[in-house]
């Protein structure tokens, strides 16, 4: 199964010059779906890990399924202002602005060694603000892990200079 016929790019979204990777079809799809978990949980065996972040918003659904098909525990990287405990907090640039992560401190146990999950790796900054989020409350990184990435805007160098081990099930 080409799982890239199940991600459609939408042009000019969410703004003029940016080439958006609509998820929704493969989401819609139960046997793209399956299959891109699957090949997700096969390069999760690489890693050694006891809990899965997942990063609002999309990654929350590959997070949410890995964490279940993997018997891990699950904690969310959320936008500012949307947790209802005290949170650790983590800025960061995007192609297309600048934005902030946030975990609840008590979302993960002291011992946990995390692998981060997003649906797409493109520039590179979330995943790395997740990490700087990750450390800076305590917690160890295995890795990152994602479905789709986009290789002309060099993320995978990003992640490199910050020392985070990348899959990737799709690159375009």
């Amino acid at each position: 199964m080409n799982l890239i016929d199940y991600l459609p790019v939408v042009p000019d979204f969410p703004k003029p010059g940016i080439f958006f990777r609509d998820i929704s079809p493969l989401l819609a799809n139960p046997i793209a779906f399956q299959h891109a978990i699957d090949q997700m949980s096969l390069l999760a065996l690489e890693f050694e890990f006891s809990h899965i972040l997942g990063i609002e918003s999309r990654g929350f659904i590959f997070a949410s399924a890995l964490a279940y098909r993997n018997q891990k525990g699950l904690a969310l990287a959320r936008k500012p202002n949307k947790l209802p405990q005290a949170s650790h907090r983590q800025s960061f640039g995007l192609e297309y602005g600048n934005d902030s992560l946030e975990l609840q401190q008590a979302a993960l146990p002291a011992d946990a060694k995390v692998l981060i999950i997003d649906d797409v790796l493109a520039t590179g900054g979330t995943i790395v603000a997740a990490k700087k989020l990750l450390e800076s409350a305590g917690f160890r990184i295995a890795g990152a892990l994602s479905l789709l990435e986009i290789r002309f805007l060099n993320g995978l160098q990003l992640l490199n200079q910050h020392q985070i081990e990348h899959k990737t099930v799709l690159t375009v």
